[in-house]
């Protein structure tokens, strides 16, 4: 299997490629890299070291994996990013090397698949089969343990540690340890307080059809009726509105519920 590197990527003279490394246009692979057999570069990917990488890591534009410590005391020292195999690091993923009073390595297993915008600080210690979902956030000094779950948006504060086959909820803050197996959310309040009033009138909603639709957002949500008792009423009341009626099938086509 032969290299296959983009004219204009930048490899250093230092990095070590193993067979069938590809390394797409506008890629930098720094100083100290080692790529294992099979890792695939993508345009404009960046991977900085020291860093080691096994086989079959797949690094998507944008990302920056082993750049230098977001901390105030990194002086330059030499610390360390170690991947294992099959690793998918998706667009504007960070992942940043260890610092010297952390142990001097950011350590990755294997098949973990790193959604966009992830951050993985310094001094993390990831195990294998991990899932980040878009934006999830780590501090330095965490440690994820096999097959978690870290949901969209969610940050973990530094020195946490997430167990075995948890799975953290989207959205959700977490500044203690997680158990393993588990499952943890944030409380959910989210709730329908009445119709877009100011925004259905910029749109040309005339008074009577933001009216009528007032009258059956009030049978739906503060009405003592369930949701089929509801709709039944809003169908008899208001049903010749077309408006309305939009709102009764947009419900009766829900498979998850619908925020009331």
């Amino acid at each position: 299997m032969t290299l296959e590197i983009h004219p204009h990527a930048a490899v250093a003279p230092g990095a070590k490629l193993g067979a069938g490394v590809k390394v797409g246009a506008f890629a930098s692979v720094g100083e100290n890299v080692e790529l294992g057999d099979g890792c695939v570069v993508h345009a404009h990917a960046v991977v900085q070291g020291p860093s080691k990488f096994g086989r079959d890591n797949v690094f998507h534009p944008f990302c920056v994996v082993g750049g230098d410590p977001q901390d105030y005391t990194f002086a330059g020292e030499h610390t360390e990013l170690v991947c294992g195999d099959g690793n998918i690091f998706r667009e504007y993923v960070t992942v940043s090397r260890g610092t010297k009073k952390g142990g001097g390595v950011t350590r990755l297993g294997d098949r973990n698949f790193i959604l966009a915008y992830t951050h993985i600080g310094h001094d993390c210690v990831i195990g294998s089969n991990v899932l980040f979902v878009n934006a999830a956030t780590l501090a330095g000094h965490v440690t994820i343990e096999d097959f978690a779950t870290i949901g969209a948006l969610s940050p973990v504060h530094q020195f946490c540690r997430v167990g075995r086959y948890a799975y953290v909820g989207a959205c959700t803050v977490i500044t203690q340890d997680v158990l393993p197996f588990s499952l943890v959310v944030t409380e959910r309040e989210t709730r329908t307080i009445g119709i877009n009033a100011i925004g259905l009138e910029r749109k040309g909603f005339s008074e009577d059809q933001r009216k009528m639709l007032q009258r059956a957002f009030k049978v739906l949500l503060r009405s003592k009726k369930n949701t089929t008792q509801a709709l039944a009423e809003i169908r008899k009341s208001f049903g010749g509105s077309p408006e309305v009626q939009e709102l009764v099938t947009f419900v009766e086509n829900a498979q998850r519920g619908v925020v009331k």
